[in-house]
């Protein structure tokens, strides 16, 4: 039980620093720099949202690898 604790908080660290390069990758060269506050919270959603989805599909994906290993 205690390793399957283990393994979905590894997939999860994993999945939580492929959002943040995507995030990173996403702002650095896709999005503009920001004229106004509006644009610049619009931004942040925008990279907010594509990274999350990109942290929670690579930490799932790690860990039902994991899984089928065990």
């Amino acid at each position: 039980m205690e390793d399957k604790y283990k393994e979905s908080i590894k997939a999860g660290i994993i999945g939580c620093i492929m959002g943040f390069i995507m995030s990173f990758l996403i702002n650095l060269f896709l999005i503009p720099l920001p004229t106004s506050e509006i644009v610049n919270a619009m931004n942040n959603g925008i990279s907010g949202i594509l990274s999350g989805f990109m942290g929670g599909f690579m930490g799932m994906l790690m860990y039902f690898l994991v899984k089928k290993k065990a």
